[in-house]
């Protein structure tokens, strides 16, 4: 069976009785969306309980929603593909939106329906993806951010469709960024990532379907993701930097910064965080003129490697 065929296919006598069912199913309309959801799962569950699947497979389901074109879109892409573990290779339709029952008699009788939209909650409607895509790359779901937050495996990603936009690394940062707003903001600015340009995307660094790690990140802590790029800034280093050791984003906002090189702010500001006792860290500006410690490179004028230094005289990462 494929988009073009269905059982009814080559009989025009059927075109009245088609029609009338069309309008009776309401194609374009969910009716049981403003339905109580706790109602909703209790009749789904006994749809599934009794197990009344159609006998004719995707060819019921398209009687009323050939005429959809992000319906017919599914067969464009590998869902709705008949090849070997594919959905449509077995139950079609119904593998993903559960047993029809009697929903073909009038459109009434609800189904498994998937988006923020959708009265199925978000936890039940994933667990139809899971049942599939339950590889290492996402066995650590339960209990990650986007878990938490509810949100569905249909919010980010599109199934009736050749191409899913999230799996393009060219669209990928969009989709993101249409809930991350704060970092849509942080990679536009004057120093940052270069992921607008799609030179990289939010996957290179997070896992979107959770680890074991904070925010997502693919690596075990934030230095070794960034390591995995920023080799050169690996240690051990004879003399070592206490922050830079423990955490790159106590300096660094790697989303993007108005400072040169994602500083969370501009040296010495920035040192003086830590470096605030007497002397001279601590008297940044002398007289209002400009000198050492606010020109050019600020702090790093002396104190160049500020990652850590491997020389012998290095103690003051000044060379």
């Amino acid at each position: 069976m494929n988009k073009n065929t269905g059982w009814f296919s080559g009989k025009p006598a059927l075109g009245l009785f088609l029609l009338s069912l069309i309008i009776s199913c309401n194609v374009f309309a969910n009716p049981w969306a403003d339905q109580d959801p706790q109602e909703v799962e209790a009749i789904l569950d006994k749809k599934f309980s009794e197990g009344k699947y159609s006998p004719k497979g995707a060819d019921s389901c398209l009687m009323c929603h050939r005429r959809s074109e992000k319906v017919m879109a599914l067969f464009d892409g590998v869902h709705g593909s008949m090849a070997s573990g594919s959905p449509m290779q077995d139950l079609q339709c119904e593998a993903c939106h559960g047993p029809q029952g009697n929903h073909n008699r009038g459109g009434k009788e609800p189904m498994i329906t998937f988006g923020a939209n959708s009265p199925v909650p978000a936890e039940k409607q994933n667990s139809v993806c899971m049942s599939c895509h339950n590889d290492d790359k996402r066995m650590a779901w339960q209990g990650n951010h986007h878990d938490n937050a509810d949100v569905s495996c249909a919010d980010c990603h599109q199934v009736h469709t050749g191409h899913d936009p999230i799996a393009d690394k060219s669209t990928e940062v969009a989709v993101c960024t249409t809930c991350h707003t704060e970092q849509k903001a942080d990679i536009n600015k004057r120093s940052a990532h270069p992921l607008k340009w799609q030179q990289m995307v939010c996957s290179d660094c997070h896992n979107p379907h959770g680890s074991i790690a904070d925010a997502g990140l693919k690596q075990m802590s934030v230095n070794e993701n960034c390591y995995s790029c920023h080799a050169e800034k690996r240690g051990p280093k004879l003399w070592e930097h206490a922050p830079v050791t423990d955490n790159c984003a106590t300096c660094h906002n790697p989303h993007g910064s108005v400072n040169e090189g994602m500083l969370i702010s501009k040296p010495p500001m920035l040192c003086q965080q830590c470096h605030a006792s007497v002397g001279h860290t601590s008297n940044a500006v002398f007289g209002g003129n400009p000198n050492a410690f606010n020109a050019g490179q600020s702090c790093m004028n002396c104190h160049n490697q500020v990652h850590g230094s491997n020389h012998p005289s290095g103690k003051l990462l000044q060379r």
